[in-house]
């Protein structure tokens, strides 16, 4: 089994999308409305990125991605 690759998004709350980007997969930067489509397309980039940068890996490649929204107390 591949270890899981890591994958941080945060919300940016003045465009309202989720942006995400991980140190495991080399020139992943992506964006989307919602974790959902975050993760549907991350299905897809994950690995032509890696097959891009020559990193091997085993398929299914697993990836946990790791939401920060930030919230105000008043």
């Amino acid at each position: 089994m591949n270890k899981p690759l890591y994958v941080h998004a945060h919300l940016d709350d003045e465009a309202r999308i989720w942006v995400a980007a991980s140190d495991d997969v080399p020139g992943l930067a992506t964006e989307a409305e919602t974790t959902e489509e975050l993760i549907e397309k991350l299905k897809i980039m994950i690995p032509e990125l890696l097959d891009i940068n020559g990193i091997e890996h085993i398929r299914p490649i697993p990836f946990e991605l790791m939401t920060r929204p930030f919230a105000f107390a008043a």
